[in-house]
């Protein structure tokens, strides 16, 4: 235990010395961290466990036999995030592309942005194995190779990918600004990021129908939305679903479903990227300008 605490906490430094402004301080022990519901161990320094990665990777396991081949939804978004490699001019010889719905990203990218070689990651081993075998029946696209690993700790190299693609993955990561910081430090000088995660909005009329429901049943709501720490009761189940076909069902009997996907994009720093001009350095006033092309008022 002490030598992991030790470990998270040389981790925790490296990471402030190099990005001190993106990580909160932190004055934890190994036995307070423990008593205060933090997760110690692993090199996490101290960070507050949401989510139960475990139980992620388990649930990966799972979906890895029983995902469908084609989602609307999943390839919809993963052709959003690619449909912007289009508007960069450059190539990313080498990219990375992090769990989530990777495999509907290798699926389309058809050639987008220059990509040769292509690692794809994900915590669940049979997730890793089910993209393989997917890989070994085609012949076209990248060089691909595949690792098990854990956004949360990425075990890739400083410096060494052109593109870091994450597709509705990382909002499932106990510290999302740890683990970007972990994708920056990844990237080479004038890298890129992409990523998509879901919002806050998601599924707002379960949330809404689950309140209800629970405050009529049982005087008191708890979290039920990602991550779904308790079973309903099956009285409330029910509720649950009459309330939401009463407020949000359709004439045709079908209901809607709300997501809020977020998109992001970052490039790695570089001396060959744009920057602001020195303040006071302009030449021409807007007052100029405004007289020069603003409306005639005659």
């Amino acid at each position: 235990m002490a030598s992991s605490a030790a470990a998270a906490a040389r981790r925790h430094l490296l990471l402030r010395h190099r990005h001190g402004h993106l990580l909160p301080k932190l004055h934890l022990t190994s036995s307070s961290a423990a008593e205060d519901g933090l997760d110690d161990g692993g090199g996490g320094g101290g960070r507050v466990k949401i989510f139960d990665r475990d139980l992620k990777r388990r649930h990966r396991d799972r979906a890895a036999w029983a995902m469908r081949e084609a989602d609307g939804f999943v390839e919809a978004v993963a052709e959003n995030l690619l449909d912007r490699l289009e508007d960069c001019r450059k190539a990313f010889p080498s990219a990375l592309c992090l769990g989530g719905s990777a495999g509907a990203v290798r699926r389309l990218l058809r050639g987008r942005g220059g990509i040769e070689k292509l690692i794809m990651m994900d915590m669940s081993a049979d997730m890793v194995r089910k993209w393989r075998e997917s890989e070994n029946g085609t012949d076209d696209g990248p060089e691909t190779h595949f690792v098990v690993g854990d956004e949360e700790f990425l075990p890739i190299k400083e410096s060494s990918q052109d593109l870091i693609i994450s597709c509705l993955g990382l909002h499932w990561t106990n510290d999302l600004p740890g683990a970007m910081i972990q994708c920056r430090l990844a990237l080479k000088p004038d890298g890129l990021f992409l990523a998509s995660i879901l919002g806050g909005e998601t599924l707002k009329e379960l949330r809404i129908a689950c309140t209800v429901a629970q405050m009529e049943r049982e005087g008191g709501i708890s979290p039920r939305m990602s991550p779904l720490a308790q079973v309903l009761k099956r009285d409330t189940a029910l509720a649950t679903a009459a309330i939401y076909q009463s407020m949000f069902g359709l004439e045709d009997g079908s209901i809607p479903a709300t997501f809020q996907v977020i998109y992001m994009t970052g490039w790695r720093e570089h001396p060959s990227q744009q920057k602001a001009k020195r303040r006071g350095s302009a030449t021409i006033s807007f007052g100029d300008i405004q007289k020069q092309f603003g409306p005639n008022e005659n």
